[in-house]
C-alpha cells in the first residue's frame, strides 16, 4: 500500500499504466497501453494521456479495440470507459467516484484521485475487460 498520498496527474497515470501493462495472466494479460503522450501536461479538463486496448488476439484486425483513454489533471487521473450502470457500480463499489460524461456514445469517467486508488482503477479496468 502507499504509505504517501501520491497526488500528481501524472505520476498516478503512470502508475495506473505500469500496473494494466505487461500482466502475464488474467483479464489485464490482453491489454496494452498505446498512444501514449509522454509529454502531457496535466490541464483542469484533463488531458490525453494514453488508451488500453486489447491485443491482436481479443479480436479480428479492424475490430474496436480499444477499452478505455485515461487523462491527467494536475491532482489526480481519470479512465474514461463506455458507459453502462456496471462499471459505475464496479468502481463505487471500489470506492471510486464516478460521473456520468454526456457524450455520443455515452462515457462514464472514474477519477483516480491519488495512488492509493490506482490498484482500485485496475479492478475496474479488468472487470471491464473480462465483460467486453
Amino acid at each position: 500500500m502507499v504509505e504517501e498520498r501520491l497526488k500528481s496527474g501524472t505520476r498516478i497515470a503512470q502508475l495506473l499504466a505500469s500496473e494494466l501493462d505487461g500482466r502475464d495472466d488474467g483479464p489485464l494479460a490482453s491489454l496494452s497501453v498505446v498512444e501514449a503522450n509522454h509529454d502531457v501536461e496535466p490541464t483542469a479538463e484533463g488531458a490525453f494521456a494514453y488508451a488500453i486496448e486489447f491485443g491482436q488476439e481479443q479480436g479480428e484486425p479492424g475490430d474496436d479495440r480499444q477499452l478505455c483513454s485515461v487523462y491527467v489533471h494536475p491532482d489526480r487521473a481519470h479512465v474514461e470507459l463506455a458507459a453502462s450502470e456496471e462499471v459505475v457500480e464496479v468502481a463505487e463499489d471500489e470506492g471510486l467516484r464516478v460521473r456520468p460524461k454526456g457524450t455520443r456514445p455515452p462515457k462514464t469517467l472514474v477519477f483516480v484521485e491519488n495512488g492509493a486508488e490506482v490498484k482500485r482503477a485496475v479492478s475496474v479496468v479488468g472487470w471491464a475487460a473480462q465483460s467486453n
